[in-house]
């Protein structure tokens, strides 16, 4: 029988401790260290992120009655004080290197979106999460209330976070739109808390398509209307152009707006885009395709410890995240190594049970498992003798 390590190792293998030296050495992250490093650090985080560990106190737990495997990956077991100092001393920017490291071997091997378009798709949007205003008096958001907000960009091809920001929660999503790096030639949906005009304007002359929901109050004139069928989804089809004064001003362009009637919702949105090419159908079904972002946003929720935070420093706040994000891409990056047919939910919960289990990772993710010997029936009966 072959020999295998643990599922944990097999999956640390996958990160490039020269990198990792080279990212702790730039930030000076083992600078005057003694009994902790970075790497310790990672080992530990990342563990209580793919078992879903409570807290500090539980993850040092848990990582003690682990002592002999965790010896084979390089890492020594801690006290908890000493890693709190960590969690909120050692900068953060390593983990957030290390994510953008990790992108780059995730991304070679993403599958494409469904939707063929010439054009490669991103998603922006924000989710925020709510922090205890006494813990985190840093990120306050309203007058008894404290939360972060993760600004993402995210690609079609795989479903992957290529950018992120992270904020405390007065930040806006168009605030931050001026400063996401959208490749020139690329194709973006995002719903209204990114309507700007200054902001379309940078994409037309950056040679970027949109789509967006149009906002009810907005002033234009209708310059060409399209004859569409009324019983098809796509009710109206138009060329405009916006007469208000300031709006004219910051995107002096034409538009294309689209009224499209949804079955899933039964009734009739409102599209608005610089887009000539694609049909009206296409196009709306880039922005359904804006779910995909949606649901990134409910899996990292559900599955990742980002809703409760083991320091309440920002650097802390920013570290657990970052580590977070790590764990996504490292699931994702195995998920389509393997052609697994699985989600990264599901994943994400084979894993857990079995993260200190020596089987084969490609065999567990393909669900290649050899049956018991005998029949049911004969296991009961030898069950029922004894």
């Amino acid at each position: 029988m072959a020999y295998n390590t643990t599922i944990f190792n097999q999956m640390v293998l996958f990160i490039s401790r020269l990198d990792f030296r080279h990212l702790v050495n730039k930030h000076n992250g083992d600078f005057r260290i003694r009994t902790l490093r970075c790497w310790d650090q990672f080992i530990h985080l990342l563990l209580a992120q793919l078992i879903k560990r409570s807290s500090l106190r539980d993850t040092i737990f848990s990582a003690h009655t682990l002592q002999n495997k965790l010896y084979h990956l390089g890492s020594r077991i801690v006290k908890r004080s000493t890693l709190s100092d960590a969690n909120n001393k050692r900068p953060y920017q390593i983990y957030q290197d290390l994510f953008y490291k990790v992108l780059e071997q995730t991304q070679k091997i993403a599958p494409k979106h469904k939707l063929k378009i010439n054009r490669k798709i991103f998603f922006l949007d924000a989710t925020t999460i709510d922090l205890c205003l006494s813990l985190f008096p840093w990120a306050r958001f309203r007058k008894t209330k404290a939360a972060v907000r993760l600004h993402t960009l995210l690609q079609a091809d795989g479903t992957l976070p290529v950018f992120m920001n992270i904020t405390d929660g007065k930040v806006h999503e168009s605030q931050i739109a001026l400063s996401i790096p959208i490749p020139s030639g690329s194709y973006l949906a995002v719903d209204r808390g990114y309507h700007d005009f200054s902001q379309y304007n940078v994409y037309n002359n950056s040679n970027i398509r949109f789509v967006t929901r149009m906002k009810t109050n907005a002033r234009y004139r209708v310059l060409e209307t399209k004859i569409s069928d009324p019983s098809a989804p796509v009710r109206s089809d138009q060329i405009i152009e916006f007469t208000g004064y300031a709006t004219y001003k910051k995107c002096p362009r034409l538009f294309r707006k689209i009224e499209y009637y949804s079955k899933e919702q039964d009734k009739i949105l409102v599209f608005l885009s610089n887009d000539f090419e694609n049909s009206a159908e296409t196009i709306a079904d880039i922005y359904k395709a804006r779910w995909d972002i949606e649901l990134f946003f409910k899996t990292i929720k559900q599955n990742l410890k980002i809703k409760r935070f083991f320091g309440t420093s920002a650097n802390a706040v920013f570290t657990q995240v970052w580590i977070a994000m790590i764990t996504y891409l490292m699931i994702s990056f195995f998920k389509f190594l393997h052609k697994s047919k699985y989600s990264v939910q599901t994943i994400f919960r084979i894993i857990q049970v079995n993260i200190f289990e020596r089987k084969d990772l490609k065999e567990l993710l393909t669900n290649k498992f050899t049956k018991p010997p005998g029949s049911v029936n004969e296991m009961q009966i030898c069950l029922f003798k004894f």
